[in-house]
């Protein structure tokens, strides 16, 4: 069993050339491979892509590896395709992916001070006491974000160093996977003779390469549509606040379509590419749509349907997916910080008039997201089904704001004794688990 929880040691001697770095988004419709290096602009460092690989994804479905094989060759030629680009080999990537419904949830932890100043030490006790009291069964820590800090009664502290106090608090907020699934990407990845110095959740990463820097401070929701899973992230005062998903996408509508009309499934992807759209137009009844039939018999007779009537099959799906997105964000109790601007992005919210349809299910003022902050992208992976890929790439430029980085590894500490930590009602109160990420803390 190749090892996913892999020490910093083993990192070392997997590391690529420096200042040049991989990153890998396997999704159920592509593998995109982006090889980057990092470039001194007059703005501060800036990454520019030198190679760039994408294939059509086989062996995944849903999020999950069906077929080893296949997924690791498709993986295999994105890659290889980007290092030729580049003139470059790689042995180590970072992994984004929306495997594993990624998931929130939040802590609040507390330690004393005894009327002293706050230093490096008393930050990283207090984050190793939040680390050590996150449990989840059978899934894996992604992220651990420090929202904010608190001295005492002053909340909303960006940096507590150096303040004096009796108490020390920070607010964590955890986004974790299942871990099978990405055990198994993780499998499929490493027979390609790559190793995994990093894992971001898809909606995460899609964020950091959309989201312009005042969105990010002023709140704004993130919704990336997938072809088998649709994630959101909401981000406010700079940081990532809540991550969800659920298993829903653009193959579904594409599903949707080849029942409808009797049509196979390759056939009903190009007339949703063709001729689909989530909003009605005054000709959708005058427009005719050839529908090839199901089946091999070359005698068959291609059919025909109005343009009103597979958009009348396209919008309910469409609605259902952000009423779905809607409705747990509520429940969530985040509908409220991510403002009133949504992001759309993946390949699925390319469709015409998906906008226009979240804009009215949600209630915020919406435009299509396309990755920005990185130089060299060309126009065909310059689209929002590139974004996630896209935002690894910034993430590694800008440094990671977690808590934690980097692959996994078996956490067998328990929670510290000192600290009294306090769980908010968000995310699933009764996760329990013995998998974390550790690396440094602060």
């Amino acid at each position: 069993m190749l090892n996913l929880f892999r020490s910093k040691a083993d990192q070392a001697t997997t590391a690529s050339k420096p200042g040049i770095f991989a990153a890998l988004d396997i999704g159920a419709s592509k593998v995109v491979c982006f090889i980057a290096k990092v470039e001194q602009t007059l703005t501060g460092p800036r990454p520019r892509i030198i190679g760039v690989g994408h294939q059509s994804s086989r062996g995944i479905r849903s999020g999950a590896v069906v077929d080893m094989e296949a997924a690791e060759k498709s993986i295999r030629a994105a890659v290889q395709q980007a290092e030729r680009m580049a003139g470059h080999a790689v042995t180590a990537v970072t992994l984004v992916t929306a495997a594993g419904g990624p998931s929130s949830t939040r802590l609040s932890v507390e330690a004393n001070l005894s009327n002293r100043e706050v230093t490096d030490r008393d930050l990283r006790r207090a984050l190793d006491a939040g680390l050590g009291e996150f449990h989840t069964p059978d899934r894996v820590m992604l992220h651990a974000i420090p929202l904010s800090w608190r001295v005492d009664d002053h909340r909303g502290v960006k940096d507590p160093r150096g303040m004096f106090g009796r108490s020390l608090g920070v607010e964590l907020h955890f986004v974790s996977a299942n871990i099978d699934p990405l055990r198994n990407l993780a499998t499929c990845v490493e027979r390609c003779q790559l190793s995994i110095v990093g894992m971001v959740a898809a909606p995460y990463a899609s964020g950091l390469s959309t989201l312009t820097d005042d969105e990010r401070e002023l709140g704004a929701l993130v919704i990336d549509m997938g072809a088998t899973m649709t994630t959101a992230a909401v981000f406010a005062e700079g940081s990532l606040l809540h991550v969800d998903g659920a298993p829903v996408g653009g193959a579904h509508v594409t599903s949707d379509i080849a029942r409808g009309l009797s049509t196979p499934m390759s056939a009903a992807e190009r007339i949703k590419a063709l001729y689909g759209s989530a909003l009605d137009s005054p000709d959708d009844d005058q427009v005719m749509i050839e529908i090839p039939p199901m089946g091999n018999d070359p005698q068959s007779m291609m059919g025909s349907a109005p343009r009103a009537m597979l958009n009348a099959i396209i919008r309910p799906r469409l609605e259902e997916i952000f009423e779905l997105m809607r409705d747990r964000l509520a429940a969530a109790g985040v509908d409220k910080a991510s403002g009133r601007t949504l992001v759309l992005t993946g390949g699925a919210a390319q469709l015409p008039g998906t906008a226009q349809l979240a804009g009215r299910v949600l209630g915020k003022q919406v435009r299509l997201g396309r990755p920005q902050h990185v130089n060299g992208l060309g126009d065909a992976v310059s689209g929002p089904g590139f974004s996630a890929c896209a935002g690894v790439v910034v993430r590694r430029t800008r440094g990671a704001a977690e808590a934690i980085a980097g692959p996994p590894r078996i956490n067998a500490s328990g929670g510290s004794g000192r600290a009294n930590v306090k769980k908010k009602q968000r995310g699933d109160k009764s996760q329990r688990s013995m998998l974390s990420w550790f690396a440094e803390s602060f």
